[in-house]
């Protein structure tokens, strides 16, 4: 059935000038796109309204709204869709959401989420979507034509419960994963807070390298070609070696910027929140190069630890002093030059503390990767059970 039948409408959001931080729980608030994604609402994705704006209490967003993004720079996050279980009050509609208010006799609002999320669906909107890169959309009319499996409303009801059932045992394995972080957080503030004072992080390293950016292809280099990291490759503690981008002229590469297992890298360009971001190469990497935004730091192995480094690196209190220390006029560019870098004060922790420090965010960080692979394999386990439900391969035994 068209959802045109069994919609009584369609709402777009307001989008004001708001203010970065996220707003108080007695602040009204305009969520960000990122608030809504495949099937989960996230509420803390918000942006403060400024006190002397009036807010549009008509697009307040309440619980078992259905919210999809209609427009997105990212094509994979058009059209993304979620019910809203559970929501803070004051928090607004923006105006790159819709809001799909079904008809309750024919469709369930939770089973209009879920459906949402489908295979089927998601080839629809891929191929209704306009625009061009930056920008992508899809309209009311897109989402009007969208065309859903016709189950009554009992079988419809027992799809959500399938659905919530998964939902529940994959939040329970991630509230598990939350305190894992915890733990690992409070491990290394503990570690911060103890030491015997500050050093420049220059007294740790023994040199600092910076690469080069040749020209490159913008897709990732394949079986025995070269590629240069992107800055994305860096992220908050682990490395993402499918972010680089493939060198195809030989007199571009050069061996002396290899990647190799154990580098400590840190980004040396990037937006405010991300320059300065680093991470311990953990895997091998097979023939990629440093860019010129991408630093690796060398450090001095009889007095520091390059995990240790790391950790230093992310904690709140050095993450504060790189944002200070980055220059640029514009926030979407921010540079931390390798002076900077080697003056940053970190915690003068000997190296023996910090192996136990390591060893200890490293069984932690253990325990988190078998804890992602069951919510992995949940997921999987998850989207073939919803897409034969849907399908009418299978039916909920209600015995």
């Amino acid at each position: 059935m068209a959802l045109k039948d069994v919609l009584r409408k369609v709402e777009t959001g307001w989008s004001p000038v708001c203010d970065s931080a996220r707003p108080a729980m007695d602040e009204w608030g305009v969520l960000k796109l990122s608030a809504v994604t495949s099937g989960k609402f996230v509420a803390s994705e918000a942006k403060r309204l400024p006190s002397e704006v009036l807010p549009r209490i008509a697009f307040e967003v309440r619980p078992g709204d259905v919210l999809m993004s209609r427009a997105n720079g990212v094509k994979a996050l058009v059209g993304v869709a979620c019910t809203v279980n559970r929501v803070r009050p004051r928090l607004l509609l923006p105006d790159l959401v819709f809001r799909l208010v079904a008809d309750p006799d024919v469709l369930d609002p939770g089973f209009l989420g879920v459906v949402l999320t489908s295979a089927a669906v998601r080839r629809q909107i891929e191929a209704a979507m306009r625009g061009t890169s930056g920008q992508y959309k899809v309209s009311q009319a897109d989402v009007r034509a969208l065309e859903i499996p016709r189950l009554p409303l009992p079988e419809q009801r027992d799809v959500v419960a399938a659905n919530e059932a998964f939902e529940r045992r994959i939040g329970a394995l991630e509230r598990e994963l939350g305190k894992l972080r915890t733990v690992e957080n409070a491990v290394v503030a503990g570690a911060m807070t103890e030491s015997g004072g500050r050093i420049e992080l220059g007294r740790w390293l023994s040199s600092i390298e910076a690469g080069k950016s040749p020209m490159a292809e913008d897709t990732p280099a394949g079986d025995g070609e070269w590629g240069v990291l992107k800055v994305s490759a860096v992220q908050p503690g682990w490395f993402k070696a499918i972010e680089n981008k493939v060198v195809r002229e030989a007199e571009f590469i050069n061996a002396r910027y290899r990647v190799r297992a154990g580098d400590l890298l840190m980004t040396r360009a990037n937006t405010e929140e991300l320059v300065g971001l680093a991470c311990v190469v953990r895997e091998r990497a097979e023939r990629l190069m440093l860019s010129d935004k991408t630093l690796r730091l060398v450090p001095d192995t009889g007095v520091a630890e390059a995990e240790f480094i790391e950790l230093a690196l992310l904690s709140p209190s050095v993450r504060s002093q790189v944002r200070s220390r980055a220059t640029g006029t514009s926030a979407s560019m921010k540079n931390i030059g390798q002076s900077a870098v080697r003056q940053l004060m970190v915690p003068d922790v000997p190296k023996d503390v910090q192996r136990k420090v390591v060893a200890a965010v490293s069984a932690s960080r253990k325990r988190s990767q078998g804890i992602q692979r069951q919510i992995a394999k949940l997921r999987q386990v998850q989207r073939g059970v919803i897409e034969d439900l849907l399908s009418g391969r299978s039916r909920v035994n209600r015995t």
